[in-house]
């Protein structure tokens, strides 16, 4: 559309109003038909074509195949045109980075993976980062990017996309990450939390729009993801859900955030790891130790695995973890009420030596009536998670945040779509 169109359209309220409407009714597949919007719409035939064919015209929509037949002429189906873009997300681990592309319905199209430690700093880190896109891009058709999702494992401004003092993320603070996303790919850039990704997958694997939830991570550090009604609760300055920093009765422990006593510092997988070694050095024996004299040293995921296979000096340290999370989610089941509780993480894949000391922990110390509904599951520890959250949360911001802002261009731009730089 010219500018001057678009212009005339922005002014048109109702119309616009209306043509939004139509577009996410198909998007999300409530109305697949003509006959349909206009059910769903109230507007009448001719006003529900004029505005279908506006919306093919601009490229939301395309038809489809011929629809079931009532009893007179079978109707042409429409769908959203989810080809037309790309999302790319980007999500940093503690350990690892893993990239993904995605169509705008949330399709994870490709993706990759490589072990990479974050403390290595933002400029290598970034570098790495696109160098594995570069690859994933290069076996794709040239689409479009509309938007990018980066997620990170520690505390993030939503508004600005800058981490704050992230503990485990060394020359980090503050850095414009949006900025050289932005730069890099032409297209707006969300950067959130990596536990919040994995809440948004979560929300869209279970198709349920007023979920209430927290998504534990328990990995080489911790985290929640706290889902209110469908929606991710960020808090003021986006640190809602950083449970890995409260404060553990009696406990003097350093953690690596430059306190004393944390969460992490006690049941966090570096933490595990910490015990392991000391236990080792004293002369305990086991898996584990024949694990630590192969001389790769010893991950949160081995001490999990150990504990599967019946080590008991894994079993202790696992068990001592879910108890002391099992007692930070008892404190946010009675605050917050949530439906579910997903726990996930490297440290929970001890599975249900892990999950039934969480569980005991949350209802000994919840309240009956916070509990009475309650569910507490394993992640499914599918590795893109993070990604098809990513594309989830663009999503959102595409189609419900900020659509009326960018839609008559056809297209979402930085300019429409992101506050400005502070």
């Amino acid at each position: 559309m010219t500018r001057e169109s678009t212009l005339r359209f922005g002014a048109q309220t109702d119309e616009v109003t209306s043509l939004l409407r139509i577009v996410n009714l198909v998007r999300t597949g409530e109305a697949m038909t003509r006959p349909e919007i206009g059910r769903l719409t109230g507007l009448g035939r001719g006003v529900v074509t004029q505005r279908v064919d506006q919306a093919i015209e601009m490229g939301f929509l395309a038809d489809g195949d011929y629809g079931p037949s009532s009893g007179g002429r079978a109707p042409r189906t429409l769908r959203f045109r989810s080809e037309q873009g790309r999302i790319i997300i980007c999500a940093f681990g503690a350990l690892h980075i893993r990239v993904g592309i995605a169509s705008l319905d949330g399709d994870i199209i490709d993706d990759g993976h490589a072990h990479w430690d974050i403390a290595s700093g933002p400029a290598a880190t970034i570098d790495q980062a696109f160098a594995m896109l570069d690859e994933i891009l290069l076996r794709h058709e040239d689409v479009p990017v509309w938007g990018v999702a980066v997620g990170i494992p520690g505390p993030v401004d939503f508004d600005s996309g800058r981490p704050v003092a992230p503990p485990i993320m060394p020359g980090w603070n503050g850095f414009d990450l949006r900025r050289r996303f932005e730069e890099r790919f032409d297209a707006p850039v969300w950067v959130d939390n990596d536990v919040n990704l994995l809440a948004f997958s979560e929300r869209a694997r279970r198709g349920e729009d007023r979920l209430d939830l927290i998504f534990f991570k328990v990995g080489t550090g911790i985290g929640a993801g706290l889902l209110s009604q469908g929606r991710i609760h960020r808090g003021a300055n986006g640190a809602a859900g950083d449970v890995g920093h409260v404060r553990v009765r009696e406990s003097e422990s350093p953690c690596r955030c430059g306190k004393v006593g944390c969460l992490e510092a006690e049941a966090g997988g570096w933490a595990l790891v910490r015990d392991a070694r000391q236990a080792l050095d004293e002369g305990a024996g086991g898996a584990l130790a024949r694990e630590r004299g192969s001389g790769d040293g010893l991950t949160p995921q081995e001490i999990a695995m150990a504990a599967i296979n019946g080590d008991a000096l894994a079993i202790s340290l696992v068990q001592r973890s879910a108890r002391l999370v099992g007692e930070s989610i008892a404190a946010l089941v009675n605050m917050f009420n949530p439906g579910v509780i997903v726990v996930g993480g490297a440290v929970s894949s001890a599975g249900e030596i892990y999950l039934a000391e969480v569980r005991q922990r949350v209802y000994e110390l919840s309240l009956p009536l916070a509990t009475r509904d309650l569910a507490i599951v394993r992640s499914h520890g599918d590795e893109k998670e993070p990604l098809r959250g990513g594309a989830e949360m663009v999503r959102e911001q595409l189609f419900e945040a900020t659509f009326p802002r960018w839609f008559a261009e056809g297209r979402p731009l930085i300019r429409d779509v992101m506050p400005a730089a502070s």
